[in-house]
C-alpha cells in the first residue's frame, strides 16, 4: 500500500470516528425526550387503547398538534356536544387540531357500555370521527395518567361528563373548560384559534 492510500485510509477512519462522537448525544437526546428534533412532550408520552379496537395508540404521535382532550359519556345530558366536537375537529383539523375523547363511567355512571357499544353510538349517532380511547377513569386518585398530570398543571378536575382541557403545540396545558362550556363558544374557538397560531 502506497504511503498516499495509508494517508487516505487514515483520513476515512477519523471521518467515522468524529462522525459517530457528534451524532451519539443527539441521538441520545431525542430518544430520551430532550430537545431534538422529533422529542416527545413529556405530558404526551401515554399510551392507551383506541376504542374501536383496543389497540394501542402513543400520545406522541399528536406532537406538535394542538388538543383539545375531554371526557365523554353516551348518556349525558351533555353528550349532544359530540356534534360540536366532531365539527371543531372537521373545521380545524388542517390547521393542526385534534380533538381526543375519552369515554368514562365516572360522572352519574353515564357510559355503562362497552367499546363497541360506545364506538357505534359515537359514530352511528354523531358522526364522529376524531380519535377516541377505550373507558377510562379521569377522576380521583385513580385518574388515569394523562387526565391525572392535567389535573395537576390545571388545578382543576372534571367535575361532570364533557369536561375539557387545551394542549398547545409544545405538550403544555393551556386552559380548562367547564362541562357547560359548549365546543362553539367564543372562549374554546378563540384559545384554539390563538394556540394554532404557535409554533412548537
Amino acid at each position: 500500500m502506497s504511503h498516499a492510500q495509508r494517508l487516505q485510509r487514515l483520513a476515512g477512519s477519523a471521518f467515522i470516528a468524529i462522525a459517530a462522537l457528534l451524532s451519539g448525544p443527539l441521538l441520545a437526546q431525542t430518544a430520551g425526550g430532550g430537545k431534538g428534533a422529533g422529542a416527545c412532550p413529556t405530558l404526551l408520552n401515554k399510551t392507551f387503547p383506541r376504542l374501536q379496537d383496543d389497540a394501542p395508540q402513543n400520545l406522541c404521535q399528536y406532537a406538535g398538534k394542538v388538543l383539545l382532550v375531554v371526557n365523554t359519556a353516551s348518556y349525558c345530558g351533555f353528550t349532544p356536544q359530540y356534534e360540536g366536537l366532531e365539527k371543531l375537529y372537521a373545521d380545524y383539523a388542517a390547521q393542526g387540531l385534534v380533538v381526543l375523547g375519552f369515554p368514562s363511567n365516572d360522572f352519574g355512571e353515564q357510559e355503562p357500555g362497552k367499546s363497541k357499544d360506545i364506538a357505534d353510538f359515537c359514530f352511528n349517532t354523531y358522526g364522529v370521527k376524531f380519535p377516541m380511547f377505550s373507558k377510562t377513569v379521569v377522576s380521583g386518585k385513580e385518574a388515569n395518567p394523562l387526565f391525572a398530570e392535567l389535573i395537576k398543571a390545571g388545578g382543576s378536575a372534571p367535575r361532570w361528563n364533557f369536561y375539557k382541557y387545551l394542549i398547545g403545540r409544545d405538550g403544555k396545558f393551556i386552559d380548562s373548560y367547564a362541562s357547560m362550556t359548549t365546543p362553539q363558544s367564543s372562549r374554546i374557538t378563540g384559545d384554539i384559534k390563538k394556540a394554532l397560531a404557535q409554533q412548537p
